[in-house]
């Protein structure tokens, strides 16, 4: 781990997504603290090579061969070294070429190189929580194992750490804690009815009113799977039952968690809902560090409301509690089956309400196992996905008729 006096070598996986450009925009207010060694992305060569210039890092990865060789093409004249391969990443996150990594690949994708960079003992910004969802028990043990540190990123666990005393690796304690409080901004459906979510088009599931997202988590957001994943990372990330775990509908995305103590006391963290405050936080822990956020003023922030999460109208998020009470690898089963549900919304193969039925239908029909190894939960992870595509299909056919 650096020093305050030692800059920090930071590589960024899913460098051209919001939370990849909102780091970049933080490590660049602070030159003299962060320094950015490797960028990595899906397939997105223009982007990325627009990134490598401006911030020339060591390496850039790119998960697509292809778009690996037109990055390669057109970063030629500087010192950037191109590659690719899931197997080249994850040198990379445990190579001496990084001291920190933002773990910001969507999905499923982005587990084989967040577990090299715990094992390998980096300080470990987690913005992938599908990491936690699908293996967290191999994710923490790795942790604890090499001394990596696990700061993480999504703007309510970044929130709920900060409520939190920890020791100096950054593990909580839970002393006097009675209760996790996970705010919700309810998205874009928080008052529609349940008949009209149903209909819900893709156009309207990805205009959330508060944050700026990609497609797959804006969806996840509008059905509240993304709440439902997040209370899953929770319990991994603070070891704490999922029954000690509450969810609050929180419409202005002010307070981003809170924390009850057994004597009646609430902690909350508080924040304009910009992603670049938990950056920062976990680049400098356990300093802080300037993020380019303004502050809030209290005098025009109006009330802030809250409301109980509605499961009738939300089902997801029954769906995620009942998966990470369940233990095994139910988890990684209602991560796999929704990232194929909401694949085939946004390509119009599915209707949203349909959503929470196919992820339903896949924890009823595969067996839970015990995630013993990376291979059984991504064997999982393979089989939940064969079983939601068999769903969407009967579903489509359902709705032709």
């Amino acid at each position: 781990m650096t020093t305050r006096d030692a800059i920090q070598r930071v590589g960024i996986f899913g460098a051209t997504g919001s939370i990849g450009r909102s780091t970049l925009d933080v490590i660049a207010r602070n030159p003299d603290r962060y320094e950015v060694t490797v960028l990595a992305a899906q397939s997105s060569a223009e982007a990325m090579a627009e990134l490598c210039w401006r911030h020339r890092p060591k390496f850039a990865h790119m998960a697509d061969p292809a778009a690996a060789e037109v990055l390669e093409q057109a970063l030629i004249g500087s010192d950037v070294i191109v590659c690719s391969g899931s197997d080249r990443l994850e040198a990379l996150a445990g190579s001496d070429h990084i001291d920190s990594v933002m773990a910001a690949i969507v999905g499923a994708a982005g587990l084989s190189s967040t577990l090299a960079a715990a094992r390998a003992g980096k300080k470990l910004l987690l913005a992938n929580k599908e990491s936690l969802v699908m293996a967290g028990a191999l994710l923490m043990n790795s942790a604890e194992a090499s001394g990596s540190h696990i700061l993480p990123i999504d703007s309510e666990h970044n929130a709920i750490f900060q409520c939190l005393e920890h020791d100096d690796r950054a593990k909580p304690c839970l002393r006097g804690v009675e209760s996790i409080i996970l705010t919700a901004s309810g998205g874009p459906f928080r008052t529609w009815s349940a008949e009209a979510i149903a209909q819900a088009t893709p156009e309207q599931a990805i205009a959330h009113p508060n944050w700026s997202m990609g497609a797959k988590i804006s969806v996840d957001s509008a059905s509240l799977m993304n709440k439902g994943l997040e209370l899953i990372e929770a319990s991994w990330l603070f070891d704490m039952h999922p029954s000690r775990i509450e969810v609050l509908v929180h419409p202005q995305s002010i307070i981003h968690s809170m924390v009850r103590y057994c004597d009646g006391s609430v902690l909350s963290q508080m924040g304009l809902p910009d992603m670049r405050t938990p950056i920062a936080y976990g680049l400098g822990w356990p300093e802080r560090t300037h993020s380019g956020v303004s502050p809030l003023d209290f005098c025009k922030l109006g009330s802030l409301t809250f409301e109980e999460a509605d499961l009738h109208r939300f089902p997801c998020l029954r769906l995620a509690r009942e998966a990470a009470t369940a233990g095994g690898t139910a988890s990684a089963l209602c991560n796999a089956a929704n990232e194929v549900a909401v694949a085939a919304f946004l390509q119009g193969d599915l209707q949203f309400g349909d959503i929470p039925r196919v992820v339903e239908s896949v924890l009823i029909e595969v067996p839970n196992r015990e995630p013993s190894s990376l291979t059984v939960v991504l064997d999982q992870d393979l089989v939940a996905r064969d079983c939601a595509q068999r769903a969407v299909a009967e579903f489509r056919m359902a709705r032709r008729l």
